[in-house]
Formats: structure tokens, sequence, C-alpha cells
């Protein structure tokens, strides 16, 4: 079940919201627009501030198909027509594998916006690994993921890490090309003819007895480039067992990402802060 309502005179989204639906709370219908539920012309909105204009259509729906099925929602941090921001959990997937192809974001969010006879498409912009949880980014067409990826120079990406040890100094930079060995799926730091360019700079937030809490931000986004990088400084990253020693997470959340958004040029940030089990990790 859900609620179609139509928007007779212009108003932000959620005042109309809490005037059309009689008996709602005001929590409640910010917890529908925050996990997706609330569409305006068929389009997912989760802007409190999003402006209706007469004859625009709003549904809210009453339960997410995916939560139907079993699977738990994602939180959706942004949407409009062209993208549409997560907060990726860690242990997720953020696209299929060659080992797993039903339960990833992708499919999850996919699954969670779609109607009968009306899929959602989406194209992943960017990728987190798995046990890194944070902003994750899509595109409703393939189209604007390409216009995003041609300006991916200018985006800002800051990542949060929990690491064994103190960095001394407490912040610098980390210069150091990176190459991925294939057979063992791991990234070998320092020169080498196939190796790349990979920047990274860290700056230390906090310090909790011999762990401490980073602020990374990334000039350049290989893969693995946060854990290979600060291993290879001597400060792995806590529960990355590739590159340092296992725990019960991965000490590493995508903490915001700000982009140029295409077609206006206007500035636009997304971010979502670290959650308690990675908290717990300094504690």
């Amino acid at each position: 079940m859900s609620d179609r309502l139509r928007v007779s005179e212009a108003a932000s989204l959620l005042t109309f919201l809490n005037i059309r639906l009689k008996g709602w709370t005001r929590n409640k219908i910010k917890q529908r627009l925050k996990t997706g539920c609330v569409f305006v012309n068929d389009q997912p909105i989760t802007q409190h501030d999003h402006e209706l204009k007469a004859g625009d259509d709003v549904e809210v729906r009453a339960v997410g198909r995916s939560m139907q099925r079993g699977t738990s929602q994602l939180e959706i941090l942004y949407s409009d027509r062209d993208l549409i921001a997560i907060n990726k959990p860690a242990g997720l997937l953020s696209v299929a594998s060659a080992d797993e192809n039903k339960r990833h974001a992708l499919a999850i969010l996919r699954n969670q916006l779609s109607r009968p006879k009306r899929p959602v498409s989406l194209w992943p912009v960017h990728r987190l690994d798995r046990d890194t949880s944070g902003v994750l980014l899509f595109a409703t067409s393939r189209e604007m993921r390409e216009a995003v990826n041609a300006g991916w120079s200018e985006a800002e990406k800051i990542y949060l890490a929990v690491v064994e040890g103190c960095p001394n100094p407490s912040q610098g930079s980390i210069d150091q090309p990176l190459r991925m060995d294939s057979e063992k799926y791991h990234m070998h730091v320092g020169p080498h003819p196939e190796a790349k360019k990979a920047i990274t700079h860290f700056d230390t937030r906090r310090t909790v007895g011999d762990r401490a809490l980073l602020e990374v931000k990334l000039e350049t986004g290989r893969q693995h480039q946060i854990r290979a990088h600060l291993a290879w400084l001597g400060h792995s990253v806590i529960g990355d067992p590739r590159y340092g020693t296992d725990g019960p997470r991965m000490g590493l959340h995508a903490l915001s990402l700000s982009i140029n958004r295409p077609k206006t040029g206007k500035r636009i940030t997304f971010e979502t802060p670290a959650p308690d089990d990675f908290l717990d990790l300094l504690r």
C-alpha cells in the first residue's frame, strides 16, 4: 500500500507531507524520506526542502520492496533525477563480483527504488571496498555517470581511518606509486615500471592508547590506496587482514564526497558520519 497525493500549490516537500498525511508524526515522515520511500513524479526524493509545484504527483510508500523480501533497506543520503548517494554499510559489496552477484548495494538499491513494471536503472559512479562503509554514489543514466567521471579529478574524497599506532609527525602526505598484483590481489607500494602515481594526505584527529583516528584525503583514487599507503607508513588500518591484522570490522569509512554537478557546475557534497561500530574501534 502507498499514499498517492497530487500537489495543488507550490510548497516544500516536508511541509506538504506534514499537511496532507493526517495522523503521521514528523519523525515517521522524515524516516520515509531518509529511506527513499517518497517519490515525486516517479523520482525518489530525500531532501526535506525539495520544492513542489502545482500538478506534481507525490507517492509515499508504506514498505520498500527490499524490506518485504527480507533484506535491509539502504540509507539514502541524497537523490534527485540524476544522482543517488547512499550510506553503504561495511560488509556489503558495491556491485556484483565473480563470486557474488545478488547481494550487493547496486542490486539492493535498484530493488528498493523500483516499482512493479517500472524498474529503476542505476550505474555506479565509483566503488568502495566491501568492508569500507560510507558514501557511495550512483547515477540514474549511463550519460550522467560518464559526465561525473569526466570531472572526477575535481572530486574531493575524505575518509576516516582507525590505524595501529600514532603517526609521527601527526600529519603528512604519502607520495608513493602503487602496482596491483593481480594474482595475490595485493597492492605493492614503491617505484616500478607498471606502478601508477598515488598521493594520500592524512591528519591525526584523535589518539586513544595505541590507536589513532586519521582524516584521509585522496588526491588520486587507486584501488586499496589508503590501506596500502598507511600500511607502508607503518600504521595499517585496523581490521584489514590483507595489509595488517584482522579485527571486528575494517577501520575505514568514506566520510564525504564532493563533486561538480554536471549540467549546472554546482558543487555538491554527500556525507555521512561514522557508524558506532567504527567508533568502537577506538574504545
